[in-house]
């Protein structure tokens, strides 16, 4: 289970975690959060959000928000389209960074992306989301932040399953993009995309339990 020998190995520094969601998917922004806890403390409960049913990343999100400093950062499917999806998830990352109220001297970063022009010094974890406390906290805010953002887009375009899939490419997306074509929330750069709009049949990939709503 996460924990904080990751915090406490830089003590007296103060420490957050980073992590994003949604750098996969076919459509829509990619999320990223930054958490730094008030105290050294864990939450009961905090794991990689991908561990955690949908019932339980909504319910740990409170619980988070009371314990801890909080930020969240986007970064838009045209800024996607114009960064590339690493370009676009260190913006993310930090704008999360620097939404957080305080300044953090140390971030966390769950994976191997080292953002240039970061506001502070980082250190990347692989596996972090496993590992950290909060890291792992910051992967349940950007998951349930994008998973809302893709459930309300899907009052707007219906015909997607954007409430289900939340962008990734699922065969019922494909079946989808094959009946409807695009619209302004894919990432046309994105492999599967250009194919579709070339006239090609796109390629369905698995979510990787990044939402447990796939279909």
């Amino acid at each position: 289970m996460p924990h904080f020998k990751l915090e406490s190995a830089h003590h007296p520094l103060r420490v957050c975690g980073v992590d994003e969601a949604g750098r996969g998917p076919w459509a829509g922004p990619v999320v990223a959060s930054a958490v730094m806890f008030h105290t050294v403390k864990a939450i009961r409960g905090v794991n990689d959000s991908k561990q955690l049913t949908r019932e339980l990343r909504e319910k740990m999100l409170p619980r988070i928000h009371e314990r801890c400093h909080v930020g969240i950062g986007l970064a838009s499917v045209e800024e996607i389209e114009q960064f590339n999806i690493w370009g676009a998830t260190s913006l993310a990352m930090k704008r999360a960074v620097l939404a957080l109220g305080v300044a953090p001297e140390l971030a966390l970063i769950d994976g191997k992306i080292h953002p240039k022009e970061f506001p502070c010094r980082t250190q990347t974890v692989i596996g972090g989301d496993a590992i950290s406390q909060s890291i792992a906290a910051a992967s349940i805010i950007a998951k349930v932040t994008r998973d809302r953002i893709m459930r309300e887009q899907a009052l707007f375009y219906p015909q997607y399953g954007f409430d289900r899939h939340v962008g990734y490419g699922t065969k019922q997306h494909q079946t989808a993009l094959r009946t409807h074509g695009v619209c302004p929330l894919h990432r046309r750069s994105f492999r599967s995309i250009k194919a579709m709009l070339e006239g090609v049949e796109p390629v369905a990939t698995p979510c990787l339990a990044d939402t447990e709503d796939a279909a």
